[in-house]
């Protein structure tokens, strides 16, 4: 098969290797996917970069955890049903060296999920990483129904997915985001309200809640973590899943003071019960009429290079995909 892959990290241009290896066959618990599309995250730049120091944890690395295509092929204990349906797949490349930059990808049937017919394919392949961590990050403190929600960077993939999963779940939704052009994603996403980060955040946040944020999802933890502890009510929570800053300071006593819960959410290590969980409400949203997310550019496989690096300097909203 046709496949990407890095044998050492650094620069996607310098690493990223386009070539023909073994075609994969799914062992017992596994489906194996002709591929469609693969999404692209910034965990995958950070992951061929060594941002995390992480190094080489195998020889070979086809990047890549998201992506869509049909079952054509499965392993012992797996259903015959499963094959030649439409399907999108998370987790491809999390804790294993083969992801979905490839002509085929093999993964365990529980982390395959049938696509609605009313779905692309292409949103298939945006939804693993960016909307698991969204709904671990929505859920991990307690259910939102009722409550208000706060998400920070509510345009991004990760604060769009939470947006809309919040919303069903019955939240109110205040969404914020840097751009004018980006409000329109957000409000598209579900929420009832969406500032701009400009001038007092908190004290316009605070003029819709006066009582309170319950819950903020949260994009930028060192950066926003004073205005997330000024709007948040007693006994809130914050979700942060990225930070501006490796190692933030934050308001210890102000949090002290309202009681607040932080919760640190990596999507590879949410627990398996909430990944299910979390592929199923995405699924629902979808097949309720959710239009998912928007996609930036679809870049050839022969070009993914290029798509790592629209990743590492995006120009435009949405998700980049490598199409197979």
């Amino acid at each position: 098969m046709k496949a990407a892959w890095y044998e050492k990290q650094g620069a996607a241009r310098d690493v990223l290797t386009i070539g023909e290896t073994d075609d994969p066959h799914p062992l017992a618990g596994e489906v194996r996917i002709r591929v469609a599309f693969s999404g692209v995250n910034p965990g995958d730049v950070k992951k061929r970069q060594d941002a995390f120091g992480i190094g080489m944890p195998y020889p070979r690395v086809i990047p890549h955890s998201d992506g869509s295509g049909t079952v054509d092929a499965v392993g012992g204990g797996v259903s015959q049903d499963w094959i030649g349906r439409r399907v999108w797949c998370y987790g491809a490349q999390s804790y294993r060296p083969f992801g979905t930059a490839a002509e085929y990808t093999v993964v365990p049937v529980r982390q395959v999920v049938q696509l609605p017919e009313r779905a692309p394919l292409e949103q298939g392949a945006c939804l693993g990483i960016p909307g698991i961590t969204a709904h671990r990050a929505v859920h991990v403190a307690g259910s939102v129904e009722g409550r208000t929600v706060l998400v920070q960077g509510g345009a991004g993939a990760v604060g769009a997915c939470a947006v809309q999963l919040a919303r069903r779940a019955g939240a109110r939704v205040i969404a914020t985001c840097r751009a004018e052009s980006d409000k329109q994603i957000a409000s598209r996403a579900g929420a009832d309200e969406v500032l701009l980060t400009d001038g007092n955040l908190a004290e316009r946040i605070r003029a819709l809640a006066p009582a309170g944020v319950h819950h903020v999802v949260e994009v930028a933890f060192a950066a926003n973590v004073k205005t997330d502890m000024e709007v948040l009510a007693q006994e809130g929570s914050i979700a942060t899943y990225a930070t501006s800053a490796p190692t933030p300071q934050i308001p210890f006593w102000e949090l002290v003071f309202v009681n607040a819960r932080i919760f640190f959410v990596g999507s590879d290590d949410v627990p398996v019960d909430a990944k299910v969980d979390a592929a199923r409400a995405l699924s629902q949203a979808l097949e309720a009429g959710w239009q998912g997310l928007d996609v930036a550019e679809i870049v050839p496989l022969d070009q993914i290079a290029r798509a790592h690096e629209l990743v590492e300097r995006p120009t435009k909203p949405g998700r980049v995909l490598v199409g197979i």
